[in-house]
Order: structure tokens, then sequence, then C-alpha cells
């Protein structure tokens, strides 16, 4: 797969943030890693001005054919339902989202057998895909083509005005595939990185790591190829947040991570081309096991430590308000000289 060359973060850009930064009247960096995600942000966009808005989550929408193995407590119609709701504005993150002036995006990139519904994007790249314990997910061509409309997703936010995306995802099943891509790519065992997901039963959670189990035995994906991770024990829905990330990075707009499935699809984003990893930011750390993991994977740091495991774009969208806050100190806050007040030095 042809990736375009990925341009290095703008230095110029980083320093003119911090000096603004260092010039607020309030204690050197005393907002934390509030200041260095707007650092960072100017850095891939190169505006120090570092405008929040407009914004959109991404909500991308697919089946995985391994809840036939009964790793999850409800069947891939609830899929399809959510990608409705998501549509008409009720679901949880559209809610958030509305707090937050962020425009919910639902896009198909694979529903089972779904015919379409006003609202929701359609990018799918097929039929939901295959159950992982039996063989691959999706063919790589598959995987390419997902990878392919992420990228193309985020130039399209980027061309309507778009300042900062989110991403979230909706799938019955992806938090197995998710387990089954950090497994592969941290060389970790299934039991290490696989959590409950959506409140699974001890029965169940022992279903589904024995199917993250046999998905690794069957397929064998190479962690040194992560296309043929995705490929083989990925989901649509992961394929193409990982085409978000990149497509962030290609066309410099930072991306907001939400939780697991999110995570995984940025650490293939950044295996691909390490340069896309500017692009990625944390919002939150997630309640399931591999949580914690990817983030140390991606040497990124979360905003928010809530214990949040709901998916759909929330915890990306709920950092958000905190960007903004930031934002509104860094631009509109008293400077030291205004203050007729010495300026902070470090000693």
């Amino acid at each position: 797969m042809y990736l375009p060359a990925i341009a290095p973060a703008d230095a110029a850009a980083r320093e003119r943030t911090h000096a603004r930064w260092a010039a607020c009247a309030h204690p050197l960096g005393g907002l934390g890693a509030l200041e260095t995600a707007l650092e960072d942000i100017a850095a891939l966009t190169g505006d120090p001005d570092v405008p929040l808005t407009p914004r959109s989550v991404l909500v991308l929408c697919a089946d995985n054919g391994v809840v036939a193995q009964g790793v999850t407590q409800t069947d891939s119609s609830v899929t399809a339902a959510v990608a409705k709701g998501l549509a008409a504005g009720g679901t949880s993150v559209c809610r958030m989202a509305a707090v937050a002036h962020c425009k919910v995006v639902p896009v198909d990139m694979g529903i089972l057998d779904f015919p379409g519904h006003p609202g929701v994007l359609d990018r799918r790249v097929g039929n939901g895909t295959a159950d992982i314990t039996l063989g691959p997910a999706m063919s790589r061509r598959q995987a390419e083509a997902a990878i392919q409309a992420g990228i193309d997703l985020a130039a399209e936010q980027k061309a309507a005005g778009a300042r900062l995306l989110a991403v979230g995802e909706m799938g019955i099943g992806n938090t197995t595939t998710s387990s089954a891509v950090v497994a592969a790519l941290l060389g970790l065992p299934a039991e290490k990185v696989t959590g409950r997901g959506a409140g699974l039963s001890s029965e169940g959670l022992v279903r589904k790591i024995a199917a993250v189990e046999r998905a690794l035995s069957v397929n064998r994906p190479d962690p040194a190829d992560p296309i043929d991770v995705l490929a083989k024990v990925g989901g649509f829905d992961i394929a193409g947040l990982c085409g978000v990330f990149l497509g962030g990075a290609i066309h410099r707009i930072p991306v907001l991570m939400d939780g697991l499935i999110t995570a995984a699809a940025a650490l293939c984003a950044v295996r691909l081309s390490p340069e896309a990893a500017q692009a990625v930011f944390a919002s939150h750390v997630s309640a399931e096991p591999a949580g914690a993991m990817l983030l140390e994977a991606l040497g990124k740091k979360p905003l928010i430590t809530a214990g949040m495991r709901l998916g759909e774009g929330t915890g990306a969208v709920a950092a958000m308000p905190l960007l903004d806050m930031a934002r509104a100190v860094y631009a509109e806050s008293d400077t030291f000289d205004a203050r007729g007040i010495e300026a902070y030095h470090p000693f």
C-alpha cells in the first residue's frame, strides 16, 4: 500500500506556542499536559493560534464474525441499531458532542446486512468480517481499502473546515478483535490484553480469551506487518480508524483517540508510519486491560483518568472542553507584562 510522505512536526510553531505559554501570567507548566497538547497541536498544524473549531467525531461502525463464538452479550443487530441512533442524535456520544460543540459523523465501514440509512456515511468495505477463529477477518486488499477510506475521511473533514477530529467506533465484538490486534502487535498472551468489554461474565471472558488465542493460532499474524495483522484478526472499523490517524498526519489535523479500539488502530498507524504519531492525541486511559499498555506503546499520556469504557468516541469528546479551557488561558489570559509582574523562570 502506498502512503504519502508525512512531513515532520513544525518546530518553529511549537517554540512560538511554548513562548506564549511562558508569557501567560501563571506558573510555568501550570496546566501540565494541557499545555503540551496545545504545543503538539501547533507543531502538527503549523499554526500557533491553535484553532480547535470546527470539529467532528468520526464514529466508524462495522460488524465482526467472531460474535459467533459467544464473546458478546448481544448479537450483531445492535451495531445497526446504534448506527441509526448515532444518525438520529440520541446516543451517548451525541449528547456529549452537543455539549462540546462537536459534529457527530457515523460511518458504515461494514455493518452486517445494513441497507444504508440517512445520516450514516457509506464507506462499506464488506458485509461484516469473517470469524477470526476460523481464518482471516478479511483479505489484505480489503484491509488496504479500509485504511484508504479512513485516510479519505480525514481529508474530507479537513476540506470541510474541521480543525480537530475525535474518533470512536461501534461494532459488536470489536473488543475481541482489538485484543487480538494488540496481542499480535505487542507480543503478549491473550489473557493479558483481553477484558470484559461491555460487561461480560467470568464465563464469557473465558470464551473471549479462548477466541483470541484461537485467532492468533489459526492466522499467525505478522507483527512486523500491521496490514497483515489487521487483515487476519482485525475489523473494518479498526482498519478504517488506522487510516484516520494516518490521514490526520498527512493532512495536518489532530486526532483524539478514544479507548481500546481506537488506540489499537493508532498503534497500527504508527507501526505503518512512525511520523503518524504526531497526529495521535490521547484523551483518556481505557479501563480495559490493554488500555494503559497501548498508551505506553504509543508514548502518549491521557488527559482523563476516569475508568471510562463506553466507546462511540465518548472519551475523546470528553477531552474537548479541557482543550478549550486550556486554549482560553493560552489565547486570552493576562501576560506577566500586562500585570506588571516579573515572569517566572526555571531555577
